[in-house]
């Protein structure tokens, strides 16, 4: 069974489950990001944009994978919800960043969230 039909409503789904979650989910839900899109996405004539194509294969095993690659890197002792957006950005690009936006964040907005709070967790 596929994940979602288009990458958008893949981007969707991963948005509304980490709003719930780690520290991805408290900078979203400070930056006032909801459950549902503020707006649906049109283009400059009002028409809804057409859907992206889902990426091929095992996303969600790719966007896991990545993760860890991230993390590792890090050499942190596991995985979290902020190496799970930064694979999310990889896999996905412009599409999460559309994805954010219609609920009203910028990854621009929400990196710096997770950098004040990762330096707030430091100074302690």
């Amino acid at each position: 069974m596929p994940f979602s039909n288009s990458a958008d409503a893949q981007a969707e789904s991963w948005i509304r489950t980490l709003r719930l979650h780690g520290r991805v989910g408290s900078a979203m839900q400070a930056l006032g990001v909801g459950e549902a899109p503020l707006r649906a996405e049109y283009d400059l004539e009002g028409n809804p944009r057409p859907a992206t194509p889902a990426p091929e294969g095992d996303v969600a095993e790719r966007v896991v994978a990545r993760a860890h690659q991230l993390a590792s890197a890090e050499d942190s002792d596991s995985t979290c919800t902020t190496h799970i957006f930064g694979a999310l950005l990889e896999v996905y690009g412009d599409v999460m960043h559309r994805a954010l936006e219609l609920h009203g964040a910028s990854v621009a907005e929400l990196q710096q969230r997770l950098d004040e709070f990762a330096e707030h967790v430091e100074s302690r």
